[in-house]
């Protein structure tokens, strides 16, 4: 059996590979919960489903199991600073800002490219994370034709040329 590869050469060689940038959001007895995440995927389209990756223990993936419910909001290009905001632990990410209440009362960051909110369908731990999977109860596009906050390298960044290829 080969050794396993060394965390910190993973996790440059993963940082090759570009990702879109989001803030998961849910709430639970009247008190809101949100994390930055960009471990997101589609998983299923019948039944349309997805997964995130939430670091297992931490107040927002706590809470998902919880609720029962999330919400994936798409950040777009110009949300640096949520996406820095709701990554720092141990802070009341929502103080200022102004979430809109989404369906069954979830916070959606107003800004966002798009949601999804979803249903809690099952958790799968997965090392130091828990693997979220969501079955798909409501999206929207809420600005079509922005740019999305992608991270690539260790650092933010832009598409040049988003137009479409083909």
């Amino acid at each position: 059996m080969a050794a396993p590869v060394d965390p910190l050469k993973f996790r440059h060689v993963m940082g090759h590979f570009p990702t879109g940038v989001s803030v998961i959001t849910t709430a639970f007895e009247g008190e809101r919960h949100g994390m930055t995440a960009n471990s997101i995927t589609s998983v299923s389209l019948e039944p349309t489903m997805i997964l995130a990756c939430l670091v297992r223990g931490s107040r927002t993936a706590l809470a998902v199991e919880q609720a029962g419910r999330f919400a994936v909001n798409i950040l777009a290009e110009d949300q640096e600073e949520l996406s820095r905001r709701f990554a720092r632990p141990g802070e009341d990410h929502f103080e200022g800002l102004d979430v809109q209440g989404g369906p069954g009362g979830i916070p959606l960051i107003p800004g966002c490219i798009a949601y999804l909110v979803c249903g809690l369908h099952d958790v799968v731990e997965a090392g130091d994370h828990d693997i979220v999977l969501g079955t798909v109860e409501d999206a929207d596009v809420a600005q079509n034709g922005a740019s999305p906050l992608v991270f690539f390298q260790g650092g933010y960044r832009t598409l040049p040329g988003m137009g479409r290829l083909g």
